[in-house]
């Protein structure tokens, strides 16, 4: 005959059962985002290789991908150019992969906007995993210029692949990230490899129909 278990000590296993959900769960999320950060990626550079197709390019672009892929968030023209961005500003993919993809697409769109050093960007960065900061709190960080009064002191010289607290804002802003749930949606069961090879096989196609969608106007003198 089984023991009746104490109802503190069930509530004490409840827990810790409840924290390794929630571990695994965060753990997954960061998978999948450091997936779409590397997508953006190979998007924004597939857009700076065919910059020759003008500014309409991106609103094409940008039309094709949401007919396509009309559940998914962040294909619109002001993302993709972002993706441009990232990929003109940190043109060393494995930098992209040990250090922007451990944050998410809004802190690196936050960062972009606002910082101009690479160095500087990277201790931000490296902050915000090490105290857990959601986007809110970097964007305070940044106008009260803590790097400057803290990075003189405190120099870093080597990024730690770390994983913040799963308490900590930062975790809890992937976990409900609504790009990340999308792109979850696209990504299904394909392997990364497969994802990139279709994405390219996709965009090219819309290169090759780009043709049809531009006009030339003539103004008359």
């Amino acid at each position: 005959m089984e023991d009746n278990i104490e109802i503190s000590k069930y509530k004490e296993i409840l827990e810790n059962v409840k924290k390794e959900i929630v571990k695994s769960q965060y753990r997954a999320m960061q998978i999948v985002n450091k997936e779409l950060i590397f997508m953006y990626w190979h998007i924004g550079k597939i857009i700076l290789e065919n910059g020759k197709w003008g500014n309409k390019f991106i609103d094409n672009l940008s039309i094709d991908l949401k007919m396509e892929f009309p559940n998914i968030q962040g294909f619109s023209i002001r993302n993709l150019k972002y993706m441009k961005k990232i990929a003109s500003e940190y043109p060393d993919f494995e930098f992209v992969q040990e250090v922007l993809a451990q944050i998410t697409w809004y802190h690196n769109v936050i960062l972009m906007d606002k910082i101009k050093s690479t160095e500087e960007r990277k201790w931000y960065i490296n902050e915000t995993i090490k105290n857990g900061w959601s986007t809110n709190v970097l964007k305070n960080q940044i106008k009260n210029k803590l790097y400057e009064r803290q990075a003189i002191a405190d120099k870093i010289t080597n990024f730690e692949n770390t994983l913040p607290d799963i308490q900590s804002d930062l975790a809890i802003q992937t976990l409900k990230d609504p790009y990340i749930f999308d792109f979850i949606a696209l990504k299904g069961q394909v392997k990364e490899k497969e994802i990139e090879e279709a994405m390219i096989t996709k965009i090219k196609n819309v290169l090759l129909e780009l043709r049809n969608r531009f006009c030339v106007c003539w103004k008359s003198i």
